[in-house]
């Protein structure tokens, strides 16, 4: 395997709606783990959809079990955390997906963990299907998360149980995501996708100039601090890599057994 191995294909374009685009991933193989490839592929998409008149919302989903399992362990495992995350490719289709400037919808059936919680979280907002899981298990390995959940989780949940969920790994149910607000809608797992576009549909009807402008003024308002808080991150990651827990957690990750921790 090589960074340039490439599963863009499993990144696929549909248009279910008139001015709504569906992003799905399909990677059931994997849970839909997101190699570096799919991420640089959705970050092209974006781009492309960014000034395509004919779409005015994005819908982002995964399959009836798996939104996404986060970021592919054997890609980190290959080539260290800090080569992967800091690929300039990378980067750049985070900062495209971060910075979309049309609305962006996550509709999430099973397990978001991970990256996949991480891309659910930059999305606008959440509609999760009635199996959702969200969560970031990456301390369960010896890591953090990485993709800027320790800066996204505290201000899209109370920052209590942002760091139960960050600070244990565990989950959180479809029903405590709705009761504290970090999904807005909770569907049977058969209805969510077609719940999101019907809701891409109606911000479609809008004022596509208004609902940009809303977009930027609202990401103002809740993230003024962020870029100073991912840049910390980053930092923190950087050294966090440099242990041997955090090779030892990835390692016993793909070797499918308990990591033995040692605290250096």
């Amino acid at each position: 395997m090589t960074l340039a191995d490439s599963h863009s294909a499993k990144v696929i374009l549909e248009r279910p709606a008139e001015y709504v685009a569906l992003i799905r991933f399909d990677r059931p193989e994997k849970k839909n783990a997101l190699h570096s490839s799919m991420i640089v592929e959705l970050g092209r998409l974006l781009t492309q959809l960014e000034t395509d008149s004919a779409v005015r919302c994005v819908v982002i989903t995964g399959s009836d079990s798996s939104f996404a399992a986060g970021a592919d362990i054997k890609e980190m495992v290959a080539f260290g955390p800090m080569a992967v995350a800091n690929s300039p490719a990378r980067v750049a289709a985070w900062r495209a997906i971060e910075f979309f400037g049309k609305p962006l919808i996550a509709a999430v059936n099973g397990i978001a963990f991970g990256a996949g919680c991480e891309l659910a979280m930059v999305c606008d907002f959440i509609v999760a299907g009635a199996n959702a899981e969200f969560g970031q298990p990456e301390i369960k390995i010896g890591g953090m998360a990485g993709d800027g959940g320790t800066q996204r989780l505290p201000r899209k949940l109370s920052p209590n149980l942002a760091s139960y969920m960050l600070l244990t790994g565990e989950p959180i149910n479809a029903e405590r995501a709705l009761q504290f607000g970090f999904a807005v809608e909770v569907c049977t797992v058969a209805d969510t996708v077609s719940r999101a576009v019907q809701i891409a549909a109606t911000i479609a009807q809008r004022a596509p100039a208004a609902v940009r402008a809303t977009k930027a003024c609202i990401r103002t308002a809740v993230g003024a601090t962020a870029e100073n808080g991912l840049a910390f991150e980053q930092s923190a990651i950087a050294r966090l890599t440099m242990t041997d827990d955090s090779k030892e957690g990835m390692l016993a990750f793909t070797e499918k057994r308990p990591p033995d921790f040692t605290g250096t």
